[in-house]
């Protein structure tokens, strides 16, 4: 563009120059001139606009470039803000996503709430509904009871009528009896009332036996029964594994060379692990083993985890035991709690004090005869509270009486006495019931029993034991006890021979049968079983059988 006003220019000036020439000049001349300047100025404006027009088609070239380029620059840009604003998007998207799932999740925590909320209004209301049934059929079994008392009420008035009429048919027939042997013998009346006696007190012994042996057989139909059915039923649907107990545990060593080094240079390793666990470290000539002992078992147990992490980790010196044992000891008290979360959860047990629940985890390493008391207590727990569904009495107040009816024998190796007794003052201190107060007091007879659900306790703890398999004892225990009613039962006149069997958990008598009649046989059962029950203590019970036996040979000759 600007050549081109160069251009114009140039014309303009050529013209004006031509114009003064002319002025000056002949018009001829003037012509010329100006034909000539003409003709130059159209040269050199035709080489202008030529040059001006390969200049504007280069400028052209530069420009389409240009756009070009302004174009794939725009596209770029297009792409990278297109790129950037998809990023921002996923981003947000993310972002939002991400608190979609959270908001879920805080929903589903919640659902789960409201569910587990529902579960346990749904399972409270048929608790209540159950112990509603249960106290209608306690109150249904009361009655009952009511009505068999005032039968057998009825039945003792009968048979005290019976004895008043046989007692005074006794003195007719003494009197008979009397002067018949006065007639006939003619013996003085001291010696006739002598042999009268004799015989009387025979007959006497007949009928009481004969009598004993009718009312164990109405006993049995009417009661022994139900209780089988009740019991078995309760046994069938529980087993649990038992375990063995000790005083000791066993760690197994790498090599004999670790041994050095648990005792330490001059015996400083093995005085500070005593000294932080509170046991005793046994090393002697065992191959690879070094023996902890310890009456407290939940010492034992930390003193055995701590030794197997220092032996694995190898560093062993005071201020490292002293670490390690006190860890280890922070992870037997979470354990313990833990266990006894897990078994209230098991029963459906709540409402415990702490330090109540403590004690209960406790129980975990106690073991009373081989039997892991843990374990035994939920055992019991459980008999209880179906024994109480059977006979319509309270199965929460049940089962927290069989769970808590050993709960002194978490601290009797700290508390001096007995663990009935020790076990009633802690759950009367953290405000248990009274049932389960006295399920703990009355258990092993050193109170009395003031509520069903006790006595149920009791019941399961006798079932628990006396389970075969549940529990052991030492061998001179075990041989002694046997000896004891073995003799006791051979104590009594008419037998022949007594023994124990099935781990004394059943007595068999041979008796004379020319001494013994069948019907003092059972009589004499049931004076075996009274001495044996004052005199030797035994867990669960004794079947105390005896056999009368009359055998006739003759050979064929």
């Amino acid at each position: 563009m600007e050549l081109i006003l160069v251009a114009i220019l140039a014309i303009l000036t050529g013209l004006t120059v031509g114009y003064i020439v002319g002025t000056k000049k002949s018009h001829i001349e003037t012509e010329k001139i100006e034909k000539k300047i003409k003709e130059e100025a159209k040269e050199d404006a035709q080489k202008i606009l030529e040059k001006a027009k390969e200049e504007a088609s280069e400028l052209k070239e530069k420009a389409e470039k240009l756009l070009r380029e302004a174009k794939e620059k725009f596209e770029e840009m297009k792409k990278e803000a297109f790129l950037r604003a998809k990023e921002e998007i996923l981003k947000e998207k993310e972002k939002l996503e991400e608190e979609l799932k959270e908001k879920k999740r805080e929903l589903s925590e919640l659902e789960k709430r409201l569910l587990r909320r529902e579960e346990y209004l749904d399972k409270r209301e048929s608790t209540l509904d159950k112990r509603e049934n249960n106290l209608d059929r306690r109150a249904d079994f009361l009655d009952k009871l009511e009505k068999e008392l005032e039968e057998k009420k009825a039945e003792v008035e009968r048979l005290e009528a019976e004895l008043l009429e046989k007692d005074m048919k006794i003195t007719q027939l003494i009197e008979e009896e009397l002067r018949k042997l006065e007639e006939i013998a003619g013996m003085s009346q001291e010696e006739a009332q002598e042999e009268l006696m004799r015989r009387m007190e025979e007959e006497i012994r007949k009928d009481l036996a004969i009598r004993y042996k009718q009312i164990e057989e109405e006993f049995e139909q009417t009661v022994e029964k139900k209780a089988k059915r009740i019991l078995a039923t309760t046994i069938q649907r529980l087993a649990t594994d038992q375990v063995a107990e000790t005083t000791i545990a066993v760690v197994d060593l790498p090599n004999n060379e670790m041994k050095g080094r648990i005792i330490g240079r001059e015996g400083r390793n093995i005085r500070a692990f005593e000294l932080a666990t509170g046991v005793d470290l046994i090393i002697d000539d065992t191959p690879e083993a070094v023996t902890i002992s310890s009456f407290d078992p939940i010492r034992r147990e930390v003193a055995r985890i701590a030794l197997e992490r220092l032996v694995a980790d190898g560093r062993i010196h005071p201020a490292r035991i002293e670490e390690v044992v006190e860890k280890v000891r922070e992870e037997i008290d979470q354990e313990i709690l833990n266990a006894a979360d897990e078994v209230l959860f098991e029963l459906g047990i709540d409402n415990v004090h702490p330090e109540l629940k403590k004690l209960l985890g406790k129980l975990k390493y106690r073991t009373s005869y081989g039997q892991n008391v843990l374990q035994h207590v939920k055992e019991v727990a459980y008999l209880a509270g179906m024994m109480a569904a059977e006979i319509g009495a309270d199965v929460q107040l049940a089962k927290r009486a069989g769970l808590f009816h050993d709960i002194g024998k978490a601290v009797t190796h700290e508390v001096e006495g007995s663990h009935a007794l020790i076990g009633a003052d802690i759950l009367k201190k953290y405000g248990e019931p009274e049932a389960v107060i006295n399920a703990a007091a009355a258990h092993h007879g050193e109170a009395e029993f003031t509520t069903v659900e006790s006595v149920l306790a009791a019941v399961g703890d006798a079932l628990s034991a006396a389970r075969p398999g549940a529990r052991r004892e030492s061998l001179e225990a075990y041989i002694r006890r046997i000896e004891k009613l073995e003799s006791i039962a051979e104590s009594f006149p008419g037998v022949m021979k007594a023994f124990a069997i099935q781990a004394g958990r059943e007595v068999r008598i041979m008796v004379e049968p020319d001494r013994i009649t069948d019907e003092e046989a059972a009589f004499l059962a049931h004076q075996i079983s009274k001495k044996i029950e004052e005199e030797v203590q035994y867990p669960g019970q004794i079947k105390i059988t005896v056999i009368r036996e009359t055998r006739a040979v003759d050979y064929a000759k």
